[in-house]
């Protein structure tokens, strides 16, 4: 075995999938241990502070995972010993496990880290910052000057985003997802540079709930963008009304939509989407508390519609249920539990035979 050269032991450990059969390779000999290091493409880190003890064995990485704080000084030793990275994940975890792991956002890292990462990882095509609270414009604004390849990028929870990023974004060429859940400083400007710009020929998924500043105005605007095809409106506020509703509803693309309490929002709109939005497959109304009876119904001669969220809609009844239910493509549907009293039992595993019947 000692006469395999460096190429034949790269070839073998590379038909070897399971983590753990690669750690008992790399424990062979040395030989071994440094050819599983320059063949390994992927890590998940949950100790950055060792970061400087082993990351120089894996030159070859193509995705670098780690939820915990990472400082800019670690950022930086990143991007300069993983120049080839692709996917960097550095999603933050919920609230809660931030807690439980006394997580200080004050020494986690900056635009100063981001700017290390867009200068030393230029190949990278999909970044996960979601709750990354201390990351802000300049950082971004570097990052997508020059990642030019950069297709996914998550900013959810980065309360420090404004439109001044929205303006760099909506230079991309090749942005295809983009989350800016919770990033309540974007406005109708931010939303202006994304539909007027080149994501409006390539944006396939568009997160902007909670974005509570936005108005119809800025949903007119989204009639530009031809290619979209999930579009989460969700929590954006009472300035969102059935005047936006009907503009999002004529993008004909949309195949995925989440309106959830959107409280201004009325059957004016759901009649827009069921006769517009006809490759509409998912369509989540939780807490619309304008929607009745009229425009559930309207959905029940809808050819493409899968899955159907009516939690916390509480004007309709067990006959604009049934009616919908009449959508020969339909495959799940949540319901109000406060319906749950009102149908028979019988009934409910009637619908249960050909439809996922959920309560909420």
């Amino acid at each position: 075995m000692s006469k395999l050269g460096d190429d034949e032991l790269a070839l073998i450990i590379s038909s070897v999938i399971d983590q753990n059969d690669r750690q008992s390779f790399s424990l062979v000999c040395k030989q071994w241990l440094n050819v599983e290091g320059q063949t390994r493409l992927s890590i998940r880190v949950f100790e950055p502070e060792l970061l400087h003890k082993f990351l120089h064995r894996f030159p070859n990485l193509s995705t670098f995972e780690s939820s915990k704080r990472i400082t800019n000084n670690q950022l930086e030793f990143i991007a300069n010993t993983c120049p080839k990275l692709e996917f960097l994940n550095l999603k933050q975890q919920s609230v809660e496990s931030q807690k439980l792991d006394e997580f200080d956002d004050l020494l986690d890292f900056d635009d100063v880290g981001v700017l290390a990462i867009a200068n030393g990882c230029c190949k990278l095509c999909k970044v996960l910052f979601r709750r990354r609270r201390r990351i802000g414009n300049v950082g971004v604004i570097s990052l997508v000057k020059c990642a030019q390849s950069l297709s996914v990028l998550d900013l959810g929870r980065c309360s420090l985003i404004n439109d001044s990023s929205l303006e760099a974004i909506g230079c991309m060429n090749s942005i295809r997802v983009l989350n800016l859940e919770g990033c309540s400083l974007v406005t109708d400007k931010g939303l202006s540079f994304l539909a007027t710009g080149s994501p409006s020929r390539t944006l396939k998924r568009l997160v902007l709930a909670e974005c509570d500043r936005l108005t119809d105005f800025g949903m007119s605007l989204l009639q530009g963008m031809c290619c979209l095809e999930e579009l989460n409106l969700a929590e954006c506020g009472p300035r969102v009304t059935d005047n936006g509703g009907m503009a999002v509803a004529s993008i004909a693309s949309l195949k995925r939509m989440n309106l959830s309490w959107l409280i201004n929002v009325s059957d004016i709109t759901l009649v827009a989407i069921a006769g517009n939005c006809r490759n509409l497959i998912a369509l989540d109304l939780t807490g619309c508390e304008m929607i009745t009876g009229a425009g559930i119904r309207a959905l029940g001669y809808h050819e493409c519609l899968e899955s159907l969220v009516l939690a916390s809609c509480y004007n309709i009844c067990w006959d604009d249920v049934d009616m919908v239910l009449k959508c020969k493509s339909l495959r799940s549907i949540v319901l109000d539990k406060g319906l749950k009293m009102w149908i028979p039992m019988r009934m409910q595993e009637n619908i249960s035979r050909f439809c996922q019947l959920h309560w909420r």
